[in-house]
């Protein structure tokens, strides 16, 4: 998916991401956790973190 594709879905992204992570005990794991899925939606073919986290800016 693009950013822009992303976007489109974000509010339906950030519902489902704060079911799956709500058992983790702090925000921030919470946060980063949603950001990891959306890089993993994103367009590339490397789904480690660091070219993940390049495409998000």
């Amino acid at each position: 998916m693009t950013p822009d594709e992303i976007a489109v879905v974000r509010g339906e992204l950030e519902t489902f991401a704060a079911e799956v992570f709500e058992p983790f005990a702090r925000k921030d794991q919470r946060r980063w956790g949603q950001v990891y899925l959306r890089g993993l939606l994103t367009d590339g073919q490397r789904k480690s973190v660091e070219p993940m986290a390049a495409r998000l800016g």
